[in-house]
């Protein structure tokens, strides 16, 4: 009975968790803030007590996660309309540096070290400080980067080209088998599907590792052949 007790807890816990998700937004899978941090840490250790407590009730259970998302979703909503909330508890982003020069003060609050900064730099592909112009670090962690002029990459507006738009690509084959819902979705059918491989010199599809296709770019393949190693 326990194991059945403990199974239905586990199940109302995961849809709990999906309602916040749902409730609060997509934003919250891209970001995390130290707030939201809270409250997953809050999360798990309402369900590890209520696994290990036989005398907390799937009822009691429930009472305690309609409190917690209830709670959750009601503060989102006050943070949406006062800046001042949102500040407080979510946090603002610092302007770590300004005009190329570093604000020393916010970098000591952020407990950030010069080589932890020049990592995430890297991550940008940003291998010098001198291409900096302004950097902020975000409530999330993340940082924003502003580089000067001479060190951005030249775009296509820069040249004053006309360059054509290009659609995005679908995959229509993973590890051999056929994606049949992308197939349906973009109004193909598996037959056209087999003849544009046939005209790239692929017959068999249990020998295709990789097949995305666009409307700009046609089919790109990769076979297992050369990618088994």
């Amino acid at each position: 009975m326990d194991y059945i007790i403990n199974g239905m807890k586990l199940v109302i816990g995961i849809i709990a968790f999906m309602v916040v998700i749902r409730l609060l937004g997509k934003k919250h899978l891209a970001e995390m803030t130290p707030y939201d941090i809270i409250y997953l840490i809050m999360f798990g250790g309402i369900l590890e007590e209520t696994l290990y407590d036989r005398k907390t009730s799937v009822f009691m259970f429930l009472f305690s996660l309609g409190i917690w998302v209830s709670a959750i979703y009601i503060i989102e909503k006050l943070v949406a309309k006062s800046n001042t909330l949102r500040v407080v508890l979510k946090g603002e982003p610092d302007q770590l540096i300004e005009n190329g020069k570093i604000n020393k003060k916010l970098f000591d609050k952020n407990q950030l070290e010069m080589e932890q900064l020049r990592t995430m730099l890297r991550q940008q592909g940003i291998f010098s400080l001198r291409e900096v112009k302004d950097l902020y670090i975000e409530p999330g962690g993340e940082i924003s980067i502003n580089q000067y002029a001479k060190f951005k990459a030249v775009t296509a507006a820069d040249l004053k080209l006309e360059l054509e738009e290009e659609d995005p690509s679908v995959l229509l084959i993973d590890e051999g088998q056929i994606q049949e819902e992308v197939l349906h979705a973009i109004g193909k059918t598996r037959q056209w599907l087999m003849d544009g491989l046939s005209q790239e010199g692929y017959k068999v599809i249990d020998e295709i590792l990789y097949c995305e296709w666009s409307n700009s770019h046609g089919f790109f393949i990769q076979s297992y052949k050369g990618n088994d190693k």
